[in-house]
């Protein structure tokens, strides 16, 4: 886990950068947005052939998938939490978590809680269990997989599991270079 309170290991860029650098952080940025590109996406600049490389996946996962975006932040949230993640878990907390219609308390259940909070419908319950085995085993039991067929097709059963995949990637990224958490973003829920 990354402690907010410790120095980064590896520093993100900051400005000025130079123009190539710049012109692709401005494209991990919403368009027009005007913000200091994220901490994360700087110190992934660090490396910008890879980092290039990178963001047509996360891109892809977040503007073009076929999970609906509800589903898709249970799957990245608990995740993140499970990693220890808490930057990345903050971002999509503020940034995306209300907007998909997760509740505060939904939010908390995936830093905090399991699969048997009563926040959780069945379809919620299996997706969270799904991160949940994953990060276990790298894998998913019979029963699960059967449950999440009666739900999803098979391309949606992979975008899940590159989803998670991805942002355990991440998670690995943040926890190693100690990315401090963004300003705005959410915090793990107390214990």
């Amino acid at each position: 886990m990354a402690d907010r309170e410790s120095a980064p290991r590896i520093a993100p860029l900051e400005p000025p950068y130079a123009q190539e650098v710049g012109a692709m952080l401005a494209r991990w940025m919403p368009p027009d947005s005007g913000a200091e590109p994220l901490r994360l996406f700087r110190t992934l600049a660090v490396h910008p052939e890879l980092a290039a490389r990178m963001r047509p996946l996360g891109a892809g996962i977040l503007a073009h998938g076929t999970v609906e975006p509800h589903l898709r932040e249970v799957m990245i949230l608990r995740t993140c939490a499970l990693c220890g993640a808490e930057y990345e878990w903050g971002v999509h907390a503020v940034a995306f978590g209300g907007a998909a219609g997760l509740s505060e308390q939904q939010l908390d259940s995936t830093a905090r809680g399991d699969a048997a909070d009563r926040v959780w419908s069945p379809l919620e319950r299996a997706v969270f269990r799904l991160a949940d085995e994953l990060h276990d085993r790298s894998g998913v039991s019979e029963e699960l997989f059967a449950e999440l067929g009666g739900h999803f097709g098979p391309a949606q059963i992979v975008e899940l599991v590159v989803t998670a995949g991805w942002y355990r990637t991440i998670a690995y990224v943040i926890n190693t270079a100690r990315v401090q958490l963004e300003p705005w973003a959410g915090r793990f829920p107390a214990d």
